[in-house]
């Protein structure tokens, strides 16, 4: 009896923590974003223009098309489509109960998890649907929704303090609205990159079952001596997503492997040894490999000599993002325009989704609009990722990375001969002290 009552006491405290970390991350996505019409804007890999004779900025809500001419208009539409056709991973609550806690949401403590998860499905995309995809209903996503999401959250924080109090199971309340997907007729291109689509966020799904979910993130994270509630690092990230893409038992998923570098160094041979290992068909064939590089870009602070090399890294077509943030807040960082970076942030609570269900809702993992952050208020411990399909480009992309590196320090190093193998999960490579580069 003592037991239950322990049990029950904690899934109270849940739900108040849920209700109340809903509470305080609903503001985030109300700022609107604003972009100078007279500097190139990046975004993984992609350069789009804005510019013209004025001088004002650009808010990438629309709120503004009719005041700027129709090419500039056009450019801005592909960047927004662009943006938000990438996979959005946030905090969810309401999911299945994590494994050895009495938690139903990572709001407070995911944030890294998750922008690990955004990482790797932009390397997924890349693999299954090319970096030229975009969402055909990627311009249906509404960013005003943001006003009626706070309102919401409202609600539902009375709502779940309620149902603590009384000891319901849920709260009773509706249900953030979905805008159902437009219809469309599509090709057979279209129906199958769909298909992918929506494949590739149910493996992000926050369930039990899903490859690349946080209930399977946590229980490879364990191994690292984390466990759910913790906060996870960067490089314990790139570890954990090893270990999960390694483990992952989909057909679809045989061919891609993951490689975390070591102490910011890569071993060529070793990449391309994964590379051409057999399939688990026993065929022979070359994996596509996403090479993970944690690294630390200063000592207490990021250092700002290493702004250019972040910004020559984020306009490689290799580039799928970085792992990073603010100190204790991580965000995906996936573009830039001067020197400020563009993100997508997970600190924003989202009721959960089926996501085994047919045809469930898409809208809640597409971002509506951009976040820019000043790079000198980066955090300097962050991992950063790239992808290649073939042998060849990787040989490539170790080129066009080394020459980045060198513009300001010896940063990403390839070497020919092998190393000793990834780190085992949790060795934070490059993390804890100001990172030495090696040419």
């Amino acid at each position: 009896m003592e037991a239950t009552g322990t049990d029950e006491v904690e899934k109270i405290k849940s739900k108040f923590m849920s209700a109340w970390h809903n509470m305080k991350y609903s503001w985030v996505l109300k700022t609107k974003t604003y972009f100078s019409r007279n500097s190139p804007v990046f975004l993984l890999g992609k350069c789009y223009h804005f510019k013209t004779d004025e001088s004002t900025e650009l808010s990438t809500d629309g709120s503004n098309f009719d005041k700027i001419n129709v090419e500039i208009s056009g450019n801005v539409e592909e960047f927004r489509k662009d943006f938000i056709s990438r996979i959005w991973l946030t905090y969810r609550e309401e999911f299945p109960q994590i494994k050895g806690s009495a938690l139903t949401t990572d709001c407070g403590w995911g944030c890294t998890l998750r922008t690990g998860q955004m990482l790797l499905a932009q390397g997924l995309m890349l693999h299954f649907l090319g970096r030229a995809w975009v969402w055909p209903d990627a311009l249906e996503v509404d960013s005003s929704d943001s006003e009626s999401w706070t309102a919401h959250t409202v609600k539902k924080l009375t709502a779940s303090f309620e149902a603590s109090l009384t000891a319901e199971r849920e709260p009773k309340i509706l249900s953030n609205h979905h805008h159902p997907t437009v219809k469309r007729n599509c090709g057979d291109s279209e129906m199958r990159n769909e298909v992918y689509h929506r494949k590739i966020i149910s493996w992000f799904g926050d369930s039990p079952l899903a490859a690349f979910g946080l209930h399977q993130l946590i229980e490879y994270g364990k191994k690292s001596g984390k466990i759910a509630g913790d906060w996870y690092g960067p490089a314990v990230v790139a570890h954990i997503l090893r270990k999960a893409v390694e483990e992952a038992r989909d057909p679809e998923l045989q061919g891609v492997t993951v490689y975390v570098a070591q102490d910011c160094t890569v071993y060529s041979s070793d990449v391309i040894d994964r590379q051409c290992s057999l399939l688990d068909s026993g065929k022979a064939d070359t994996k596509a490999v996403i090479i993970l590089v944690p690294v630390r870009l200063g000592g207490e602070r990021t250092n700002m000599d290493y702004l250019e090399f972040v910004k020559g890294i984020l306009s490689l077509e290799y580039c799928v993002g970085i792992i990073g943030g603010k100190p204790k807040q991580s965000y995906y960082f996936a573009g830039f325009q001067d020197d400020s970076l563009i993100y997508m942030d997970p600190h924003y609570c989202q009721s959960f989704v089926d996501v085994s269900i047919k045809d469930f809702p898409l809208e809640s993992f597409h971002c509506p609009s951009p976040k820019k952050m000043s790079f000198k208020k980066m955090d300097p411990s962050c991992t950063i990722g790239f992808y290649c399909r073939t042998v060849q480009d990787f040989e490539k992309a170790s080129e066009e990375i080394t020459k980045e590196s060198g513009s300001v320090f010896h940063s990403i190093g390839f070497y020919r001969s092998g190393g000793s193998g990834s780190h085992p999960a949790g060795a934070a490579a490059g993390a804890g002290r100001p990172t030495r580069w090696h040419s």
